[in-house]
């Protein structure tokens, strides 16, 4: 079970990682607008609502359920948990993430219009 976690957390670091910067791969894949949007619109709306993501519950289920209580030990645990799961995370800071998705998201967003308008007109 603790490797279905460990899984589990690489698994939500991508997610977290698309949300964030997912916009930019708009540019090359346009299809890809249709996971993006929705999934930093969830992203931002976690944040601001001081929510929690249906996985982490998860991974921490798993991990009781493979005997363990501690991150510690792996690579995983030692260096991707903290990313995910700060010790400092308070409701402001989470909402200050939540702005930086947004902001984020519509500089990418941006640079994908007008890189579309561009090649339009160019072509």
């Amino acid at each position: 079970m603790t490797l279905l976690a460990d899984l589990l957390v690489l698994l939500h670091l991508g997610f977290v990682a698309f949300v964030v910067g997912g916009g930019f791969l708009v540019a090359r894949h346009p299809w890809l607008a249709a996971l993006h949007l929705p999934a930093a619109a969830w992203g931002a709306w976690i944040e601001f609502s001081g929510g929690i993501c249906p996985l982490t519950p998860l991974e921490n289920h798993l991990r009781r359920l493979g005997g363990g209580e501690a991150y510690q030990g792996d690579f995983v645990e030692r260096y991707l948990l903290p990313v995910l799961y700060p010790e400092q995370l308070t409701v402001s800071l989470q909402q200050g993430l939540g702005a930086m998705v947004i902001a984020v998201n519509l500089i990418a967003y941006a640079w994908v219009w007008r890189r579309l308008r561009h090649s339009q007109h160019t072509g």
